[in-house]
């Protein structure tokens, strides 16, 4: 490890960044599950005196590891990171949250004298943080609870035309089964007398300029790392890790164990699903997962690819000298 790490600092000099911390762009290394995005991080935080920023709107969660495919004790140890480990699952977070949470950290990293790395592929999360969000208000419980009881009371189709009638541009993009979206819809109408369609056309300033990143390799290669990620962490306990969650009798219909990974395990444990059938589930379930990752990266013309089917100098370097063009 350290041999590569310093061949690639030696083949980097010439293309590290000159300008001012305060106005280069910080890096923000993206792409689909089981990428090797956290490999790549790690190694530009100890080339470039760095701290990572996690992306990942799982990680921050203490409970979540082996399914979350967390660092390890040993990398957290070596090179300092933010937002992981951070909240105990039913406290909620959200893409707005951590963009401004996430902006007050890259402040202070660079009073430190320290150099910020975004690593993740949570893609609201990194949209909020780089291209920023809409000012939408907050929850409020009240009209929350309004909505959904109406919901129980008239169904998910009724629920899905009252939006259609406030906000029709937000209602085309939602699927009327998944009432969650539809219901914070209408409870962000309700709230501010302005469809939410209309508030996201008014999108807040990100607060520092980001060079995008996004890893990529062939679809076989891929989908071949990410059922090689899931017999790893069925290996390393993840069976284990799912008892001891509902263990602590949270919600589940909590947003992070609805999430794959974890879904799969809780519905095997339920005796709902053979562990053929669960592995099935989570290997094409996150396969799925990667292919809706590509396809939103794809909509950011200013992202870089680096596609990672090559050495780890090559990587590395490509990855410098493109932020040079920011």
């Amino acid at each position: 490890m350290e041999e590569l790490l310093h061949g690639a600092r030696k083949l980097t000099q010439a293309s590290l960044p000159t300008k001012s911390a305060a106005i280069a762009p910080i890096h923000v290394i993206a792409g689909p599950t089981a990428i090797g995005k956290s490999a790549i991080g790690l190694k530009l935080a100890q080339i470039l005196n760095g701290e990572i920023i996690s992306a990942d709107s799982r990680q921050i969660y203490k409970e979540l590891s082996i399914g979350t495919a967390k660092p390890s004790s040993h990398e957290l140890a070596n090179i300092p990171h933010h937002f992981i480990d951070e909240l105990s699952l039913g406290e909620p977070y959200s893409a707005g949250l951590f963009a401004e949470q996430a902006s007050k950290r890259i402040n202070k990293i660079f009073e430190n004298g320290r150099t910020p790395i975004v690593v993740g592929g949570s893609t609201l999360y990194l949209h909020a943080l780089v291209h920023g969000l809409s000012p939408v208000p907050s929850s409020n419980p009240t009209v929350r609870a309004d909505i959904e009881e109406r919901l129980i009371k008239i169904g998910k189709n009724a629920l899905y035309q009252e939006l259609c009638k406030v906000d029709p541009q937000s209602a085309k993009t939602m699927d009327p089964s998944k009432t969650a979206r539809v219901v914070r819809a209408l409870e962000v109408y309700e709230i501010a007398g302005t469809p939410l369609s209309e508030l996201q056309r008014k999108p807040a300033p990100p607060q520092h300029k980001y060079c995008v990143t996004v890893l990529t390799l062939d679809r076989p290669t891929l989908y071949q790392r990410i059922e090689n990620r899931v017999d790893y962490m069925l290996e390393d306990g993840l069976i284990d890790e799912v008892r001891r969650i509902r263990t602590l009798n949270i919600d589940p219909t909590f947003p992070a164990l609805k999430s794959i990974g974890y879904q799969e395990p809780l519905s095997y444990l339920d005796g709902l699903s053979t562990w053929n059938h669960m592995v099935e589930l989570i290997k094409r379930n996150s396969r799925r997962y990667a292919k809706r990752q590509m396809t939103w990266f794809r909509r950011y013309q200013s992202y870089q690819n680096v596609n990672i089917h090559q050495s780890l100098e090559d990587t590395i370097d490509n990855i410098l000298s493109k932020s040079n063009n920011y």
